[in-house]
């Protein structure tokens, strides 16, 4: 009698978390060094600028001027959705990529931000889109990843076909 091997898990996607972590903390390094504070830098005239800036909130600056508990309340909020959806990853057959990438790309880029709220007490933001004089709030790789993976899990979740349960 032979027991049965056990289907790959989708842990193995969190090497691409850690590549969204390095590409966000080198490019915010480069940030940090480079580019002045609050300033545009026109990279794309009329429409994107790099631009140093900084956010103790979480989207749209929420919370941003609330005292300085909200990098706590950030960081635990991150670090437990990031846990959630590490453990669904070990729950996922590794090639089931629709929803392993959407995962890793959030749990990527809460972690990067995590690592800035820790080390500066903030987020380094530095992509500043805008139309004439319509700005978009400033972000970052991190915030890429997130908003990303976010899409990802919606529209995979919503596109399903019915008989995949988790």
């Amino acid at each position: 009698m032979t027991t049965p091997r056990p289907k790959p898990d989708a842990l193995a996607w969190l090497l691409l978390s850690l590549v969204v972590i390095a590409l966000d903390q080198l490019t915010k390094y480069w940030v940090l060094t480079s580019l002045p504070e609050y300033t545009a830098i026109p990279v794309i005239e009329g429409f994107w600028n790099w631009y140093r800036t900084y956010n103790t909130g979480a989207a749209f600056s929420f919370l941003a001027n609330a005292g300085g508990w909200q990098k706590w309340f950030f960081t635990g909020l991150a670090i437990g959705i990031s846990g959630l959806l590490a453990f669904w990853l070990s729950r996922t057959p590794r090639r089931d990529w629709k929803t392993a990438l959407p995962f890793a790309l959030v749990i990527g880029g809460a972690i990067g931000n995590v690592i800035d709220r820790q080390i500066h007490g903030h987020v380094v933001d530095f992509i500043q889109w805008h139309w004439r004089d319509h700005y978009w709030p400033a972000f970052n790789i991190a915030d890429m990843a997130v908003v990303g993976g976010a899409i990802g899990i919606a529209l995979f979740g919503l596109f399903q076909d019915g008989k995949k349960t988790r």
